[in-house]
């Protein structure tokens, strides 16, 4: 094996060693916990046991409240570690994932380079089990900045504003943090309403 070879394949084993020192601390849920094979369990709790679990599931609730009212709207990314854990996972509605809370909040500061308002400031339905909660909610902002598309095409501004439904099911963490988020939402009708396509 030549040098370019060894050093190719030494890169590539530090990357994949990496990825699994990363992924052993959190893996995507497997959903066992809410199988039909654990209902028996759910069903049976004690008293105590389902006040401590609803105590917990509004203390998350609060904190995606805050999430989305004030540390979101207003773009306070410093402060996004109170409700996301340092190495959450984030699901997509287009079908893709970002790793870590840097992937999520260089993802999600996008939105506000195009849309310096982007609000999430009504949720409609504020549900929980267990560790997951589900929340539904209004999504909106005004294209008023410069869009830059991942191949740098450049979409200038038409002052048309999207306001949008959306869901959010997330996996807490005993920190009280997220540790995985699905992001439901239409991008279909979001691009619609930006006519960004016809």
């Amino acid at each position: 094996m030549n040098r370019k070879n060894m050093l190719k394949t030494g890169i590539i084993s530090a990357l994949l060693m990496s990825f699994s020192v990363f992924s052993a601390e959190n893996k995507p849920d497997d959903f066992s916990t809410t199988s039909d094979a654990n209902a028996e369990q759910r069903i049976n709790k004690t008293l105590e046991e389902f006040k401590a679990e609803r105590e917990t599931v509004e203390k998350n609730l609060r904190n995606f409240d805050d999430l989305d009212f004030n540390v979101y709207s207003h773009q306070k990314w410093d402060e996004m570690d109170r409700s996301h854990a340092k190495d959450i996972i984030v699901h997509y509605p287009d079908g893709s994932v970002t790793y870590g809370l840097k992937e999520h909040l260089d993802r999600s500061k996008k939105i506000f380079a195009f849309a310096p308002d982007t609000e999430n400031p009504i949720h409609h339905v504020r549900i929980g089990q267990g560790t997951y909660t589900a929340v539904t909610g209004v999504w909106r902002g005004t294209f008023t900045k410069p869009m830059v598309l991942a191949d740098g095409t450049v979409i200038q501004p038409n002052g048309k504003r999207f306001e949008i439904e959306m869901a959010t099911i997330a996996r807490w963490n005993e920190q009280g943090t997220m540790d995985e988020e699905w992001l439901f939402y239409d991008d279909y009708t979001f691009m619609k309403q930006l006519d960004l396509i016809k």
